[in-house]
């Protein structure tokens, strides 16, 4: 049975859907933004007259889009809303969150642990997660690029939809195929929702599409969404429901913070006895704030200095002990 592990990291939790050593799916959630399922009294701040949408200010300081505002709800006042989306940051255009009016009790957002369990799924919080993919998984999100047999997958956050870009050396009809089991991992490992546009080699056979179009049904088949069909240029668009930024989004919009959340974690992973010496490039060491220094010191129960080096690949940080 599929069964999702946790980590509760610094700065970030993380999951992974495993099953018989495989990972299925991955979820990222960061703590100090606005998520869904927060409930709060926010501050009206802007509505235009006769308009149920306006912008309000939560006391975190971050603003949201509402929808459905009471007609006599004036600026300036405190209004009750629930957070059904999280900010997107995607290249060239950053969408505030959405909230909409409630009158349910105030609550702070589930934890990503909460909204797991709230699926129906099994959960286990686990302190780190068995055979690693976690750097691997940062890894496709920073470069975008995912290999198969036969050919690669780009996928690349604009302001329009995730598109994913399927290239390669097969002959079109054998290279689509190919692509699909790729694809379909990679659409959950990197928690691809919204719109997402997928461009295949050009098939002019209706028949090679037919088939395309059932194989990659049959490869979606666990994820809850709506497509189109395939056309004679290879496109398709998939739309799920979007509640919050991918992994891809996350680590695109902001390579450097997630460089050094994976700092801190090859920092928890020193097992070796003695003080800790962190290790990555200028940027990624200033990314490492104070409190996550402190939560780290205090995890750890050990000294740790943090050293920049010129020259060392965005997620090429790492941690060791050194003699006390």
């Amino acid at each position: 049975m599929p069964e999702w592990l946790v980590e509760q990291g610094i700065g970030e939790d993380r999951a992974i859907l495993v099953e018989h050593g495989e990972v299925l799916a991955a979820r990222l959630q960061r703590p100090g933004k606005l998520a869904a399922g927060l409930i709060e009294d926010a501050q009206l701040i802007a509505r235009a007259a006769g308009s149920r949408r306006g912008t309000a200010l939560f006391a975190s300081g971050e603003e949201a889009l509402v929808d459905g505002i009471a007609k006599d709800a004036q600026e300036g006042a405190l209004i009750r809303l629930q957070v059904t989306r999280a900010a997107m940051a995607e290249k060239g255009r950053y969408k505030r969150a959405q909230a909409r009016p409630a009158t349910a009790t105030p609550r702070l957002a589930p934890s990503l642990s909460d909204k797991l369990r709230a699926g129906g799924n099994a959960v286990r919080v686990v302190r780190r997660f068995t055979a690693d993919p976690w750097p691997e998984i940062i890894g496709e999100a920073a470069d975008g690029l995912i290999s198969f047999s036969g050919g690669s997958l780009t996928v690349s956050p604009t302001p329009a939809m995730t598109l994913i870009d399927v290239d390669g050396t097969l002959p079109p009809p054998q290279l689509a195929m190919a692509a699909l089991p790729a694809l379909a991992a990679t659409i959950r490992r990197l928690d691809l929702a919204g719109s997402i546009g997928i461009d295949f080699p050009s098939l002019d056979s209706k028949d090679d599409r037919r088939r395309l179009d059932d194989a990659l049904a049959a490869a979606l088949a666990q994820w809850p969404h709506q497509r189109t069909a395939i056309n004679g240029f290879g496109f398709v668009q998939l739309v799920a429901r979007l509640e919050r930024p991918s992994i891809l989004a996350t680590v695109q919009q902001d390579p450097v913070t997630a460089a050094a959340l994976l700092l801190l974690r090859r920092v928890e992973d020193v097992s070796a006895p003695g003080s800790i010496l962190a290790v990555a490039n200028a940027p990624v060491i200033a990314a490492v704030t104070r409190s996550w220094r402190e939560e780290a010191a205090r995890r750890t129960g050990r000294a740790i200095t943090w050293q920049a080096q010129p020259g060392l690949a965005l997620l090429g940080g790492f941690a060791q002990a050194i003699s006390s």
